[in-house]
């Protein structure tokens, strides 16, 4: 009897079913690779949704804060020159710090390549020490953003008797600023002209 023939075939069965093992199994391995692979995309798109979803959270959590500086920033940079506007406020902290004479003259709106416009402006003050200090003080928190390029402070208001009286005069170079980059010389419809905005204001006025 020939002892090889159920060696053969055992071996040969064994053959068959680790091949019928190895094709059932690869299907299936690269099935669940597949999967795994799906899986792991759905989570990094889930942590995706979810960074944009505390972002848009965040975002609007903080859109109160930014509409606010947004307005505070409009209201120091205005979108216009708005000249009148200008002279009242400065007229107003003459007022309140009970100079004896004040003076704007605006200047003319010049563009700058940063994409606001300045509005330079000559102011001159009148009165003793301390409506002066009032006036700078008034002048550095107002509302529009105010920039004092040159001041110079003089004794007396007028002649000898501004001296004996102890009155001082202050003359400032000041810059305002816009947004507006069309409300200089060459704009469309036409440049903002400072000087027949000149405002002068006498004690009390």
């Amino acid at each position: 009897m020939n002892r090889r023939g159920p060696i053969v075939a055992g071996a040969a069965v064994g053959v068959l079913a680790l091949l019928a093992v190895v094709l059932l199994l690869l299907p299936k391995m690269r099935e669940v690779g597949e999967a795994r692979e799906q899986l792991a995309a759905a989570q990094d798109e889930e942590q995706s949704l979810q960074n944009q979803l505390r972002a848009l959270q965040e975002a609007r959590e903080e859109a109160p804060r930014v509409r606010d500086a947004i307005r505070r920033l409009e209201t120091q940079v205005p979108p216009t020159a708005d000249l009148p506007g200008m002279i009242r406020l400065l007229a107003g902290a003459a007022d309140r710090a009970a100079v004896d004479f004040f003076s704007v003259a605006p200047g003319t709106p010049t563009a700058t390549e940063a994409g606001f416009s300045v509005v330079p402006a000559q102011i001159q003050v009148t009165g003793g020490y301390f409506s002066l200090d009032e006036f700078l003080y008034r002048l550095e928190t107002l509302p529009r953003a105010v920039k004092v390029t040159s001041l110079q402070i003089s004794a007396g208001g007028g002649g000898e008797a501004g001296t004996a009286s102890g009155e001082l005069s202050m003359q400032l170079s000041v810059e305002f600023y816009t947004t507006d980059v069309s409300s200089g010389p060459g704009s469309t419809p036409g440049p903002t002209e400072g000087a027949a905005a000149a405002a002068t204001a006498p004690a009390g006025g």
